[in-house]
């Protein structure tokens, strides 16, 4: 059978990604491999330094996801200091992390996803043009609309602490930054403002509105309810994406992983996560245990170490002569098996029956993975105003000081933007001896593992018929609709 092989340098996303394709000679994908090109050693900078430097240096593992890196890194202090943080500091660092998942929710979906719809391959689409007029790259109202409004927005986690991207206001024991009356009216004057536009702009309803659609069905009555509903962005994306078969591209393992979180203080003194920390299959949910979560090296360019992230080392081989080998990225597994993470898996995992039902009867597509990002905020934004309206309080408190020398294997896991992340870290005698980082797109992107079974994305675009090999757009809203980040994967090129 004749093969043709393919590689795709794809542009538009975080980093830098190669996609190598095989195809029959009905132009259908028989293998597929998520090449990421460079390498990151950020882990090995940490070796024998201070604990506290973890919250200097990991944040600048992502200049896009800095605060989530930053969470994972303070809450893996807080687990190895045995500190319980306030509640105050507790709803600031989770309005920080919402505000940055707002932000990339939105830039991915108008900047990066939704300029595939103006290439020439849909020039024959109905709503062709209009695509143009709204996601044109630099030009398109809806794409120079989400470029000012989330500016305004990431402003919010600059006054709350004291930067961004790159801050470190988050500390074990909470947080550093303390914000003052005039801050907390700032924030949620810009919060308010926010919301105007995502209900009028985005969602064409208010949030209450949204939030009662809950079936497929209700979904299609929705759509047809007001022309607001069909001509926002939503309803745009909503007939766009079904006219052009979206909803029948991309299905990948169907197994999903969420770290849950933000933590939400309750009136009684303790906290409720946002979204549960879980494993979904269309079978059932069962609660997430970072004990079953490994790393695979076994098609990456590494040397085998044991597979816990506790136990593990990022020790780079790129001089191996086993062929097996293709990225930079590793193989994350949970319980052995690979799973998607990202919107989707946290809407799964919260229960939202329009998502649940279409996975389970449908599996997950290009269609569902851009939904869930782009209805996402409507859940995320009224705990970030609930948030920062529970720290205007004259006894707010924000740190808990009991630090000390000590050895300790913690770690940190929350839902950065593209879903979850995890850092590890071993000390012993105070000095870091071993720190892990495992990102979102880790999971996504990640290569084959020991029993040749392919990462999410490498899944995903397996089966995909190419209309035209030379433009292969089929293949790169697949790998897009993950929302990849190589600059979290990956951080130093490759240059033999």
């Amino acid at each position: 059978m004749t093969t043709i092989k393919k590689i795709i340098p794809l542009n538009r996303v975080e980093g830098d990604l190669e996609i190598h394709l095989e195809l029959d000679r009905e132009n259908v994908v028989t293998a597929a491999r998520s090449v990421g090109t460079m390498y990151r050693g950020i882990e090995n900078l940490m070796t024998g330094r201070g604990p506290l430097d973890s919250l200097v240096i990991t944040p600048r593992i992502c200049g896009i996801c800095t605060t989530a890196h930053l969470n994972a890194a303070a809450k893996a202090l807080d687990m190895a200091y045995n500190v319980s943080i306030p509640a105050d500091a507790h709803r600031l660092r989770s309005a920080t992390l919402m505000v940055e998942q707002l932000q990339n929710d939105l830039r991915h979906l108008f900047l990066l996803f939704m300029p595939d719809f103006t290439r020439t391959r849909y020039a024959d689409h109905p709503l062709y043009e209009e695509a143009v007029a709204r996601y044109r790259p630099l030009k398109g109202q809806s794409t120079v609309q989400t470029l000012q409004e989330t500016k305004k927005l990431i402003e919010i986690i600059a006054i709350l602490g004291g930067q961004w991207p790159h801050s470190s206001f988050m500390v074990p024991g909470g947080v550093v930054s303390v914000p003052g009356g005039s801050d907390i009216a700032q924030c949620r004057h810009i919060l308010s403002s926010f919301r105007r536009w995502y209900e009028k702009r985005v969602l064409g309803c208010t949030l209450d509105r949204w939030q009662a659609v809950g079936t497929w069905d209700e979904l299609q009555q929705w759509l047809a309810e007001t022309p607001a509903h069909r001509d926002s962005e939503l309803g745009f994306f909503i007939r766009m994406a079904l006219s052009s078969g979206l909803d029948n591209l991309g299905r990948g393992h169907d197994r999903f992983i969420s770290a849950g979180g933000p933590d939400l203080p309750d009136p009684d003194g303790g906290c409720r996560p946002l979204f549960p920390a879980a494993i979904f299959t269309p079978e059932g949910t069962v609660p997430l245990d970072p004990e079953k979560i490994t790393e695979d090296v076994s098609h990456s360019f590494f040397k085998e170490t044991p597979g816990h992230p506790f136990d593990s080392r990022t020790i780079a081989a790129p001089f191996s002569d086993d062929g097996r080998k293709y990225s930079w990225a590793k193989a994350p597994r949970y319980d052995g098996k690979p799973a998607e993470t990202g919107p989707l898996a946290d809407l799964l995992m919260a229960g939202i029956g329009l998502f649940v039902d279409w996975v389970r009867s449908n599996g997950a597509s290009v269609f569902i993975r851009e939904l869930a990002r782009m209805v996402r905020p409507a859940m995320i934004l009224p705990a970030v105003e609930q948030c920062v309206s529970g720290m205007a309080h004259a006894d707010a408190q924000f740190y808990s000081d009991t630090l000390k020398p000590l050895s300790a294997r913690s770690f940190g896991t929350v839902t950065a933007p593209r879903g979850i992340l995890g850092h590890w870290v071993v000390i012993k005698d105070g000095k870091i001896a071993n720190y892990q980082v495992i990102t979102p797109t880790a999971w996504n992107g990640s290569p084959r593992d020991r029993h040749g079974i392919p990462g999410p994305w490498e899944q995903a675009v397996i089966g995909t018929a190419v209309r035209d090999p030379e433009d292969p757009v089929e293949v790169e809203q697949i790998v897009r609709s993950f929302d990849p980040c190589l600059v979290c994967t990956v951080h130093a090129i490759k240059l033999f």
